[in-house]
């Protein structure tokens, strides 16, 4: 078989004996100055600068309203909980995510279409999109655990095949972010530093990883060394609020121990010019509903 290392350089090799830190040799943002959109020349200077965009309002409270509801039927529909798309929390046994979520409801597949939403993605790529991943994060209070700190294109790069940053991600968030229940953390400016972490990954790793990560974390001193050099920013915001992120921004979230819960939809758009090969670092693909296969450009 092809390896993806013999079709396509691999600029940015990860899972090997070390930790390695390689300067970013992507653009962050790849569209020609001015080009058409939501996103203003400001907005973009800040995502190249920082890694990310926020906006305080992106969808309004009746649209807020209808998407929870809709979070709300996918959680509490017994073929869901089912589905292998589905992802149970550890602890509680409640669902915790649920991928795909633009195929499974027409309701978030129009969100995914919006042209405030998928627009900034097309400004930033600077090129069409598809949808590489797509789901809803439930975390009720009491104990929802978070997601460690990671770079997603160092996963999707080594296990599903994306050979350049030409990624990025959106989180729409449905309920108020608190700076208590477990908002989404970032290290600004870690996105033009590329970690490789060390560790083979395991046949099957997305069956734990989703739960727990474990191959693809990086270690302590790594961490310490990019958020000494970065800081850490904190993310709040009412419903409706929404950050767009580069894919190699180091980020993560906390427990979630308060009574108030966080959920949100969560949007990957890759460029229909970065389609997926195969994987760099493990030895098969994920899943399709994990890691696209269907290129077809969001209209």
């Amino acid at each position: 078989m092809t390896t993806a290392a013999e079709r396509t350089a691999d600029l940015y090799p990860t899972r090997g004996t070390e930790e390695v830190l390689i300067e970013r040799k992507d653009p962050v943002v790849w569209s020609e100055p001015g080009a058409p959109g939501p996103a203003s020349a400001d907005d973009l200077a800040g995502f190249e600068r920082d890694g990310f965009l926020a906006i305080d309002q992106l969808i309004t409270p009746d649209e807020v309203t209808a998407y929870h509801a809709e979070l709300e039927r996918l959680i509490n529909d017994p073929t869901m909980r089912a589905d292998e798309r589905s992802i149970v929390e550890p602890r509680s046994q409640e669902i915790r995510s649920i991928f795909e979520v633009h195929k499974i409801s027409e309701v978030f597949g129009r969100l995914a279409a919006d042209p405030r939403v998928v627009g900034r993605a097309r400004q930033i790529l600077g090129s069409d999109v598809y949808v590489h991943q797509s789901r809803i994060n439930v975390k009720p209070g009491f104990g929802a655990s978070g997601f460690y700190w990671h770079s997603d294109f160092e996963t999707w790069h080594a296990e599903d095949g994306l050979a350049n940053m030409r990624t990025v991600s959106v989180s729409i968030a449905l309920t108020k972010n608190h700076d208590t229940n477990g908002g989404l953390m970032i290290m600004p400016g870690s996105h033009k530093t590329f970690l490789g972490c060390s560790g083979e990954t395991p046949k099957d790793n997305y069956k734990k990883s989703l739960q727990m990560q474990d191959a693809g974390t990086p270690s302590d001193a790594a961490l310490t060394k990019l958020a000494s050099a970065h800081g850490i920013r904190l993310f709040t915001g009412e419903a409706g609020s929404a950050t767009w992120f580069d894919c190699n921004a180091m980020h993560g979230s906390g427990d979630n121990i308060t009574p108030y819960p966080r959920s949100n939809v969560f949007l990957v758009f890759n460029s229909v010019e970065n389609t997926a090969v195969e994987p760099f670092a493990a030895p098969v693909r994920r899943p399709e509903f994990i890691g696209a296969r269907d290129f077809t450009p969001v209209r």
